[in-house]
């Protein structure tokens, strides 16, 4: 299928597979480590590439159009899934996880929004009165460069030059539906992640069932993705489960 690598059946006996959904300027490349890591445990894996990222033609997609999207590759498995997101990949997940092949969400520093909330504005009010400090942490917003067609991308000195551009509507839409208010979900939060504050990360874990904390930077499908399999083979095993282990 267009846009994924990886399989796209469940695993015998009825386990679910796992299903990647990259974050923003991303593509299914970013899980490639992952993907070897729950291959080797054995757990059936397959990475989505949202509309014009990565591997995928394009044009670029809205929140809307991404959720549509994964839609359709759930709707092409032959079994349950546990649906995995990335930071913006949270947003997508919140909304294509009401599909009800998906038995888990995870939500990898994850943007678990709620209804009227869009990934720019995720948990504003609680982050406020949580009093964020910013000092010391990279500006992701100051590698941001303005493309045709209200996109961004990032200067490839501040992120890796592989990122994509990304549609700037899309951080800007809200959910038509929040999955996690009615699916299991876990949160992963990323406590060296300099994209995503890990404040607003541990305000957005309470929107889940269960949270756990990683010492790692943005990126743990790449810096420990034997953490991120352990995880997902857990979770395989047992779906409706808060979490695994």
């Amino acid at each position: 299928m267009p846009g994924m690598t990886g399989k796209s059946s469940a695993l015998p006996g009825g386990q679910p597979a796992v299903v990647l959904v990259h974050g923003a300027w991303h593509g299914a490349w970013c899980w490639e480590p992952a993907i070897a890591a729950l291959a080797a445990a054995g757990v059936t894996a397959l990475a989505v590439d949202l509309p014009g990222h990565g591997d995928d033609p394009g044009p670029l997609g809205d929140l809307q159009g991404d959720a549509a999207h994964v839609t359709g590759v759930l709707n092409a498995l032959d079994g349950p899934a546990v649906l995995a997101g990335h930071a913006y990949g949270g947003a997508v997940i919140t909304e294509a996880g009401s599909h009800p092949a998906v038995a888990h969400l995870v939500y990898l520093s994850g943007l678990a929004l709620d209804d009227g909330e869009s990934c720019s504005d995720a948990a504003n009010e609680e982050a406020v009165a949580a009093g964020i400090s910013h000092a010391g942490r990279t500006e992701l917003a100051a590698g941001f460069v303005t493309g045709p067609g209200d996109t961004v991308t990032l200067d490839p000195d501040v992120a890796i030059a592989r990122l994509g551009p990304q549609q700037l509507l899309s951080l800007r839409q809200q959910p038509w539906a929040v999955a996690w208010r009615t699916k299991p979900s876990t949160y992963v939060v990323c406590t060296n992640d300099q994209a995503i504050h890990p404040v607003r990360q541990r305000i957005l874990s309470r929107r889940c069932i269960t949270a756990v904390e990683w010492p790692t930077g943005h990126a743990p499908f790449v810096s420990r993705p034997d953490l991120l399999a352990g995880l997902l083979a857990g979770l395989v095993a047992r779906p409706s489960a808060g979490c695994a282990g």
